[in-house]
C-alpha cells in the first residue's frame, strides 16, 4: 500500500470585486420626474414631489447600493428662465452640481416631448463637453413609434452615450438603469456607510417635508410663495424628537389660506408631514407649525443661504 502525500490546500473563495463609487447628476426641465426617479433609485423618499414644477429648490443627495457599487445621486432643482434671486440661485445650483459628477443623467418627460425648455438645456449640455445619458420618463405614458424620433432630435443636438426608457412612477426600466450605473462608476472605496440613504441633515428633510404638504394642499392659491425652515430639532429622552417648523409666505392672505379655518389646513399639514417624517425616522415627532408674513422673502439672500443655495 503506497501512502499519498495530502495534495495541498487551495483558497476555492474568489478574489473580492473592486468596490465602485461615483456621483450621478439629475438633469433636466421643471416637472421631469427628476425628484420621483431619485426616490424610486433610492428606495426612500428623499426628494419632494408634487404635480407643480420647480417644487426641489437645491441639490438633494441620495445613495444607493447597487452589488459591489455606492451610486451617489444628486438630484438639482429643475432648469428654468430664472426671474426672481431665488430662481437664479435654483438655476446656479443646477448647472454647478453637475460639474463633479461622473455620469450625467438628462431626464426627459417623454410626453412633452421636445419643448423649448429641454432644448435649451440639451444645447448647453452639448456644450458642456460631459458624457450624457438620456432617461426618457414617463414612457408608460406615450405611444411606443413616439419615443424614436424624440430620441433621434434630442441625439442631432447633443452626444447621447446610452438611452434609457423608464417609468419612475411604476418602476418600469428603472433596474436596467441602476445596473449600468453599477457596471460604470469608477473604482473606488465606498464614500458613505453602506446604510445611509442621503446626507440631508433631518431637520431640512422636516422642513421639505412640510414644504411638500403645503404644495399639495394649497394648490395654486399659494403656488410659490412660500418657504419653509426648520426653527429647532430636539431630540428627547424618550426617543422622540420636538420639531419647531416655520412657513415664510409673502402676504397676509396667504397666512390666511395656509391656517384654515379655524386652524383646519396648518393642522392637515401638519398630520400629514409628521406621519411621513416618523416613517423616515423610525421614531416618535412632535410637530409644531408656525405661519408668518415675510415680504420679498424669495430676495434676501440668508434665506436663500437657509436653503442651500448661493445667493451670488
Amino acid at each position: 500500500m503506497t501512502d499519498h502525500a495530502p495534495a495541498p490546500a487551495t483558497d476555492s473563495a474568489a478574489p473580492a470585486q473592486p468596490t465602485r463609487c461615483g456621483f450621478v447628476a439629475l438633469v433636466g426641465a421643471p416637472n421631469a420626474g427628476k425628484s420621483t426617479l431619485l426616490n424610486r433609485m433610492v428606495g426612500a423618499k428623499l426628494s419632494i414631489v408634487s404635480p407643480k414644477a420647480q417644487t426641489t429648490r437645491f441639490r438633494t443627495l441620495g445613495i444607493a447600493m447597487r452589488d459591489n457599487a455606492q451610486i451617489i445621486f444628486v438630484d438639482l432643482p429643475g432648469i428654468f428662465k430664472p426671474r426672481r434671486k431665488l430662481d437664479r440661485a435654483m438655476v446656479s445650483t443646477a448647472w454647478g452640481g453637475m460639474e463633479d459628477a461622473d455620469v450625467t443623467l438628462f431626464v426627459v418627460d417623454a410626453k412633452r416631448g421636445l419643448r423649448d425648455d429641454v432644448r435649451e438645456i440639451a444645447e448647453r449640455l452639448a456644450q458642456s463637453g460631459r458624457e450624457v445619458w438620456l432617461v426618457l420618463n414617463k414612457t408608460d405614458l406615450v405611444p411606443r413609434e413616439q419615443l424614436l424620433p424624440l430620441t433621434r432630435e434630442l441625439s442631432d443636438i447633443l452626444k447621447i452615450e446610452k438611452v434609457f426608457m423608464v417609468s419612475a412612477a411604476s418602476g418600469e426600466g428603472v433596474e436596467d438603469l441602476m445596473d449600468r450605473l453599477a457596471q460604470t462608476l469608477p473604482e473606488g472605496p465606498y464614500l458613505y456607510p453602506e446604510d445611509e440613504l442621503t446626507d440631508l441633515p433631518d431637520r431640512l428633510l422636516a422642513a421639505e417635508l412640510v414644504r411638500e404638504q403645503v404644495f399639495l394642499q394649497t394648490h395654486e392659491e399659494i403656488p410659490y410663495q412660500a418657504t419653509v425652515e426648520t426653527e429647532s430639532y430636539k431630540e428627547r429622552p424618550d426617543g422622540s424628537v420636538r420639531i419647531e417648523v416655520t412657513i415664510y409666505v409673502s402676504r397676509a392672505g396667504h397666512k390666511a389660506i395656509l391656517i384654515g379655518d379655524k386652524g383646519s389646513r396648518i393642522r392637515e399639514i401638519g398630520m400629514r408631514a409628521r406621519k411621513q417624517l416618523e416613517s423616515i425616522l423610525g421614531c416618535p415627532c412632535h410637530l409644531f407649525l408656525n405661519v408668518k408674513e415675510r415680504a420679498g422673502w424669495d430676495e434676501e439672500s440668508a434665506r436663500l443661504r437657509a436653503l442651500g443655495l448661493d445667493p451670488a
